[in-house]
């Protein structure tokens, strides 16, 4: 991800959802659809994402529209976390 760190820049001013999975025993239930928690930027997004327990992550999906090639319509947790670290440099 390093090469296209240094060429891309993400607008992290765009907007998206942070959603969850119903979840049972800390489990997604994937016969559910997720739900809203935070609708604003994508930076408004990523920090509340960030500030949930890292036991509880995996139940999280960011949505927004793509930026490629870094942002995904749908960014998993893992994405999430590693657009957290770039952040001050994208």
């Amino acid at each position: 991800m390093g090469d296209m760190v240094a060429e891309s820049k993400v607008d992290f001013g765009a907007f998206a959802v942070l959603n969850k999975w119903p979840s049972l025993a800390n489990q997604r239930q994937p016969d559910r659809e997720p739900y809203q928690v935070v609708e604003g930027t994508l930076d408004e997004c990523i920090s509340a994402f960030m500030a949930k327990p890292a036991t509880t992550r995996h139940l999280y999906e960011i949505r927004t529209a793509a930026q490629p090639p870094l942002v995904t319509g749908i960014l998993s947790p893992e994405h999430v976390i590693e657009l957290a670290r770039w952040r001050e440099f994208l």
